[in-house]
């Protein structure tokens, strides 16, 4: 099982790769910091200084149909923005 589930790839995410070289993965919501700092120094090869993790609530929706009103949500997740060591720096784009 992987704690590393996908790179998350917004315009936020890339500006703060960009200028402060932050990565921001999509993780197991179990894991915790240093499984992760683990992770992606094996998966990448490269070296972390610093992981803050956000765990992200689930989104509610309601639709109106003509069963009536139906009740859903999205499924929560957690995400890990990864800060690398001057220097470093991870190619999100090749197919590795």
């Amino acid at each position: 099982m992987s704690i590393l589930i996908k790179p998350i790839i917004t315009e936020k995410a890339n500006n703060d790769s960009e200028l402060n070289n932050r990565y921001t993965f999509q993780v197991e919501k179990n894991a915790n910091k240093v499984q992760i700092k683990e992770a992606v120094e094996s998966a990448y090869g490269v070296k972390v200084l610093k992981v803050r993790t956000i765990n992200v609530r689930s989104d509610r929706r309601m639709r109106y149909t003509k069963a009536g009103i139906q009740f859903g949500k999205s499924n929560a997740i957690k995400k890990a923005i990864i800060q690398l060591a001057e220097g470093e720096s991870i190619d999100l784009y090749a197919n590795a």
